[in-house]
């Protein structure tokens, strides 16, 4: 999931100079003047945005659809440069708790995106940046507006794909093999947005006809324009293909902007080294104890790792049918929601939708396997999508070993970690918080490391009765979190092979061939994120543990809970600061919690 954050980023198109400063009456460039100027600053990003406008739920420019270009790069890095000056003329210090979180993000996207632009280019080499049918599909699907408005801005916004990708095609040199073949995927699986969902709209509308036919003879253009970059990429010359590896100094910057850790990468890595031999540990044991059940008097491995992989193979043979799998799930929501409020962990908000849908065909390739797509912090009244893969394109055998990775035990982590108390959970909070630029730019290692923790937190407070089997499948679902971190530093700074990748996952995080041939992908056409869930997990553990000694006698786990949830998507590092902080300095003229 949620790595909507990379997503998001890559959507922006062109940003233009921000207004002067909002200053107070006094002149001060105060708390009630960074307000003004916050709004100001999204104002004009939404404005020159509409992608990114729409997929956060503000839809006043839904119709637009702004063409790529060199000019549009030009005023990007202008408005980046002159809102970085803007925020300079703030003194961080006189800023309200709240206010200077906001502050920080706002820095440190606007510096992302300047060094993006600048140095790592990825719209040169990452073709899967031009893909617009995600936002289209949004329009269509969500139904914030009326159908007949939402359908006219769709077609309104068509008007320029044929040059958006015409367009496209002149800035892409040298792409990465592997993105390149994801965009081709993306682009042929989503092209029924205008080929197929489109038409079945309209015939529910009440647009006169010859205004359909219109609309349906702008959506075929469309449709060949799509099909023509996918075709234009499978055509294109490419002898010397950029390397999907970042390399280390690429990826010590994009670890520092996007993961806004209090670690580096390096250190990250290494705590998730020890931690990988910490839950070895544990796995052997809870192995040790499971063997007569499943081995009787047979003899026992000597080699603990070994021991470990012929009782999860064991385990993992109980799963559900592949028919079942998505209806398994949806009979998995009551049950975790009826046991959160027995055990009282958070509040639950009955009046937020969460559907469990098949995975739209403009998300396939990601290698994701399950993910969370909620409304944006402009359309609090959406759905939650709990986004399930197919499993349509496997093999037998390739279903199987998937299967097995998403047994009996390991689909409830699965739903504990999307859905209950994990990602929608937090993101319906993240949508409480009064302040926009928490949830706009939400840190993507405090969501993956939410619903990583949530799981943990589950199991502490007993779900699954504490099953010998549910807390092994756990521990390697937990060495997920734990090995992506890994894994992903390993391949994209320290040059890992495939080979070496699918052992050490197989062996190591003892995961079905299928699962690592899919992580595998997922590192090829991803760099970061995968570093997102133990980095959040960690630094939301060590602040527990602080939170808890500061409290004393008042601790609950609620409490602390519903205080972190309370400050929105930001980095674990700043709500650490803002609920460490003696000083209660907060005047409440911030836009945050």
């Amino acid at each position: 999931m949620n790595r909507k954050f990379l997503s998001i980023v890559l959507l922006i198109t062109v940003f233009a100079a921000c207004k002067k400063d909002s200053v107070g009456p006094t002149g001060i460039k105060d708390d009630a003047a960074f307000v003004v100027y916050e709004s100001t600053f999204l104002d004009g990003l939404w404005k020159v945005n509409p992608d990114w406008a729409t997929s956060v739920g503000y839809h006043k420019y839904d119709s637009l659809l702004l063409v790529p270009s060199n000019k549009t790069r030009d005023k990007q890095l202008e408005y980046y440069k002159s809102n970085l000056d803007s925020l300079s003329h703030y003194e961080i210090e006189k800023l309200s708790q709240n206010n200077r979180i906001d502050y920080q993000i706002m820095q440190n996207q606007l510096q992302y995106l300047q060094w993006d632009t600048e140095f790592l280019k990825e719209y040169e080499w990452n073709p899967t940046h031009y893909n617009v049918i995600g936002t289209f599909a949004y329009i269509l699907n969500e139904h914030y507006a009326p159908l007949a408005k939402r359908l006219r801005n769709f077609y309104q916004k068509m008007a320029n794909i044929p040059d958006y990708y015409k367009e496209a095609e002149k800035q892409i040199k040298n792409p990465v093999v592997e993105l390149t073949n994801l965009a081709i995927d993306q682009h042929l699986n989503g092209v029924g947005t205008f080929e197929k969902d489109f038409a079945d709209s309209l015939k529910k509308s009440n647009i006169p006809e010859a205004e359909q036919k219109q609309m349906l003879d702008r959506a075929a253009v469309s449709a060949t324009a799509i099909r023509g970059f996918a075709a234009f990429l499978k055509g294109m010359k490419n002898d010397h293909p950029r390397d999907f590896r970042l390399g280390q100094e690429y990826y010590n910057d994009k670890f520092k902007y996007e993961i806004q850790s209090q670690y580096t990468s390096q250190q990250i890595f290494n705590a998730a080294t020890e931690r990988k031999k910490f839950v070895h540990h544990e796995m052997a044991q809870l192995s040790r104890q499971l063997w007569p059940k499943y081995f009787g008097t047979q003899a026992m491995p000597k080699d603990s790792m070994e021991l470990i992989s012929k009782v999860i193979d064991t385990i993992a043979s109980r799963h559900v049918d592949a028919d079942n799998f998505q209806s398994s799930i949806e009979q998995l929501i009551p049950k975790l929601t009826a046991f959160v409020r027995a055990k009282d962990l958070v509040t639950m908000d009955p009046s937020k939708p969460l559907v469990v849908r098949k995975e739209p065909g403009y998300m396939a390739g990601s290698g994701a396997g399950a993910s969370m797509s909620s409304p944006g912090p402009y359309d609090k009244t959406g759905n939650s999508y709990f986004n399930v893969g197919s499993l349509a394109g496997y093999s037998p055998e390739q279903a199987e070993s998937y299967l097995r990775e998403y047994n009996n035990y390991t689909l409830q982590i699965l739903c504990i970690h999307e859905a209950i108390p994990g990602h929608y959970v937090q993101l319906v909070y993240a949508n409480q918080s009064p302040s926009l630029i928490k949830s706009i730019f939400g840190n993507n290692a405090m969501i993956e490391g939410w619903a990583v923790y949530g799981e943990q937190m589950m199991l502490d407070n007993g779900y699954g009765g504490d099953n010998p089997e549910m807390k092994l499948m756990w521990y390697k679902w937990h060495l997920r979190s734990v090995c992506n971190t890994i894994l992903d530093y390993s391949v994209h700074a320290a040059g890992m092979t495939k080979d070496q990748a699918i052992t050490f996952l197989t062996h190591e995080a003892f995961q079905q061939k299928t699962e690592a041939e899919n992580k595998w992908k997922r590192v090829t056409v991803s760099s970061v994120q995968l570093d997102c869930y133990y980095t959040g997990y960690k630094e939301i553990m060590d602040l527990r543990e602080l939170w808890k000694k500061d409290q004393g006698v008042n601790y609950t786990l609620k409490g602390f809970n519903e205080k972190f949830l309370s400050y929105g998507s930001a980095p674990v590092k700043y709500i650490k600061e803002a609920m460490m902080k003696k000083d209660t300095h907060d005047s409440g003229t911030g836009t945050g919690n």
